[in-house]
């Protein structure tokens, strides 16, 4: 299980370290950006399947090749036809090989088994089918992008590309609603400038104020005398700025210790737990400063706690007292 953590954080943090980055620097959907976004996902795919199969040795020499893994993939699909999964991560085996054809054939078969009810496989072929016209919006991608928002109206990458299929067809209105939704998602902070531009452009607005990132949020943090008197000085604590409605995972985290209290602590872009995660992102945060016996970060019983929900725009200095014991 511990295996599956480490590939699943790895690939996460290889998206936001070199995705949005890409696409900041470009403003558009270069097919650089859409090769790397291929890559790491037809790599993990083909992680998967390797680490996976207990076929396969635990050599470091053992690594098949990516044509070795496609063929592996094929000729189990042969035996297993109904595999959707395994019809997916084809589809995106061929995609990174600029196999397209194949590409296109791969997902339409996942999409025929899915009876075409997952909006995630019908924006994957849209793609495919884009990159083989060198980025061009067919009719048949924006077909899908349609498809695929009426399945599921607040997914993401249906939202982005259904928001430029509309600006292409000089529905602004349209395209605007779209990346509105799309910011409400919370979308990388990143790219948020850069939709709020064109939202404005769209409807006519002048350009929006980019504001500038917050230095961040100072807690003056103390304990009280109850809480002090039932947990060892030397026990971890741990200051988080969380969303109040989405907590986990946290935005940031500062880990100190109960001997440091009474302490100022400064929370800032700086503590974020995720790339493209950013507390100068939120205009409200909940900060929690938990003392844990456990050591771990996750509530359990006997911990103590403090905790304050936070308007940035407004506050940037806050008094939390821990002095509630989690039952």
């Amino acid at each position: 299980m511990t295996l599956w953590v480490i590939l699943t954080v790895s690939c996460l943090a290889a998206l936001g370290f070199i995705i949005w980055p890409l696409y900041r620097q470009s403003r558009q959907l270069t097919s650089l950006l859409a090769g790397a976004i291929v890559f790491i996902v037809a790599l993990s795919a083909g992680l998967y399947y390797v680490i996976g199969n207990p076929g396969v040795s635990s050599g470091v020499g053992s690594m098949p090749n990516v044509e070795e893994m496609v063929e592996s993939l094929e000729q189990r699909l042969q035996s297993s036809p109904d595999d959707v999964d395994g019809w997916r991560m084809l589809g995106r085996s061929y995609q990174t090989m600029q196999r397209y054809d194949d590409a296109i054939a791969a997902f339409e078969k996942t999409i025929e088994l899915e009876r075409g009810q997952n909006a995630n496989t019908l924006v994957a072929l849209a793609i495919v089918i884009m990159e083989q016209h060198d980025g061009a919006m067919s009719l048949r991608s924006s077909s899908l992008i349609e498809d695929a928002l009426a399945l599921d109206p607040i997914n993401a990458n249906a939202l982005f590309y259904g928001g430029a299929s509309a600006a292409r067809k000089g529905d602004t209105a349209l395209a605007a609603d779209r990346w509105e939704t799309l910011l409400g998602l919370n979308a990388p902070a990143d790219i948020q400038d850069l939709l709020r531009a064109k939202i404005n452009e769209w409807r006519g607005l002048p350009p929006p104020t980019v504001k500038q990132n917050i230095a961040g949020i100072s807690i003056e943090l103390s304990v009280s005398d109850e809480a002090a008197a039932k947990l060892p000085a030397d026990a971890t604590l741990f200051v988080i700025a969380r969303d109040p409605a989405q907590p986990s995972p946290p935005i940031a985290v500062a880990p100190r210790k109960l001997s440091e209290l009474p302490t100022v602590v400064s929370l800032s872009d700086q503590n974020a737990m995720m790339p493209g995660r950013l507390l100068s992102a939120y205009a409200e945060v909940e900060i929690v400063a938990r003392v844990t016996l456990s050591g771990q970060p996750i509530a359990q019983a006997g911990d103590w706690f403090g905790s304050k929900i936070v308007n940035l725009a407004d506050t940037d200095t806050i008094s939390l007292v821990i002095d509630q014991e989690v039952p």
